[in-house]
């Protein structure tokens, strides 16, 4: 089993490896002027497993309801919220205290709005909306492209994709502990 400390540190290294990628695709403004949302994409639990190695527990249905909010975006306290919801239901459907907490750290860590990302707060939004209450023309907009993926996908589902974590070593590189 691997520890939470060595999971987060896991987690911590792929964010700071994203990082020249991210730098390079941030424009130069941020202005606060946006050309609609894009449609609705969900890639599940990001840079985490959707759930455990064997297929239970599976948190992954909390991850597509926190992108259905991170997409949508709007305030940070509307951030916040969506945050400690899903913090609270990967702690129901694993039993994990510290999984949900683990996971809760990495999403305030890693979804800043600021962040170039796709899976950023407000990434349905041109980059550099920030945090801002969505107004009346942007809320139908939100609810009108949802709609659409509802339409088209049926129920939220969470994308199929395998249970791995991180590798933070090759298979020829050898580890502080001088282990393979």
């Amino acid at each position: 089993m691997i520890s939470t400390k060595k999971q987060m540190a896991a987690m911590m290294l792929a964010l700071l490896m994203a990082g020249p990628a991210i730098a390079q695709n941030t424009p130069q403004t941020t202005a606060k002027t946006t050309t609609g949302i894009q449609e609705f994409t969900t890639d599940g639990c990001s840079l985490f497993p959707d759930r455990a190695p064997g297929g239970t527990p599976d948190w992954c249905d909390c991850c597509v309801q926190h992108d259905v909010t991170y997409w949508r975006g709007g305030t940070e306290e509307e951030r916040l919220q969506a945050d400690i919801a899903l913090r609270e239901c990967v702690q129901n459907k694993s039993g994990s205290p510290q999984l949900a907490q683990m996971m809760y750290n990495g999403v305030r860590v890693g979804g800043d709005a600021a962040l170039n990302t796709s899976f950023r707060w407000g990434y349905g939004w041109p980059y550099g909306r920030g945090y801002r209450a969505l107004n009346a023309e942007e809320q139908q907009q939100a609810a009108q492209a949802m709609a659409r993926y509802r339409q088209q996908a049926g129920a939220m589902q969470c994308p199929s994709k395998p249970v791995t974590l991180p590798v933070l070593f090759s298979a020829g590189e050898k580890n502080e502990y001088g282990k393979r």
